[in-house]
């Protein structure tokens, strides 16, 4: 990335990744903090003036056949939408796309002082893959963009793999460099 900066409202996948290359690179603006597993790699990457988006998979599998995935989305300058609300509609058509598919109430929670909410969805058979599913969501509301984290594995995960899955979703977060309540991290180069 050499001198590079990471302009607003984007997001940052490999957090990891970008500490660890030699960058003096600073956060600019508002930005995803989401770590993907060292054992990932990129099976899906699209954006539309409105929305990023980006789907991990373990590195030796795809996008059509997986057993884990991690889907990151960013929908841009949208200030409007509500966690809850937004989760509440995805919950409706998970329910819809999935018999016998069920739901958790939308638990709200802090990140970093912006406003989030996570769910649980779960589908014993899911039609579009004949395997089931189970998917942990954590929807966060930013001042420039709004952020959608998922960790989703096509099996039915003991209550351990549930907690790992929550732990993960618990350290996405968001930052801004504009505020000193919510600073992000230093990426090794001077500010």
């Amino acid at each position: 990335m050499g001198n590079s900066r990471i302009r607003p409202a984007t997001w940052l996948a490999l957090l990891l990744c970008m500490a660890a290359a030699p960058t003096r690179a600073q956060f600019v603006g508002e930005n995803l903090l989401v770590t993907v597993p060292s054992s990932f790699k990129l099976g899906y990457e699209g954006s539309r003036p409105d929305m990023n988006m980006q789907e991990w998979i373990p590195s030796n599998e795809t996008v059509e056949n997986w057993s884990e995935m991690v889907t990151i989305q960013v929908f841009l300058q949208a200030t409007g939408l509500d966690p809850v609300q937004s989760l509440v509609t995805l919950q409706k058509l998970w329910v819809g796309a999935c018999k016998g598919g069920t739901v958790t109430s939308a638990t709200t929670s802090k990140t970093s002082g912006y406003a989030a909410a996570t769910t649980l969805l779960r589908c014993p058979l899911l039609a579009s893959s004949g395997k089931p599913e189970t998917t942990m969501v954590k929807a966060i509301k930013g001042n420039d963009s709004f952020y959608v984290v998922q960790t989703a594995a096509r099996s039915v995960p003991d209550e351990a793999s549930l907690a790992q899955m929550k732990q993960y979703l618990e350290k996405v977060s968001v930052c801004d460099s504009r505020l000193p309540a919510r600073p992000c991290p230093n990426l090794g180069g001077p500010k």
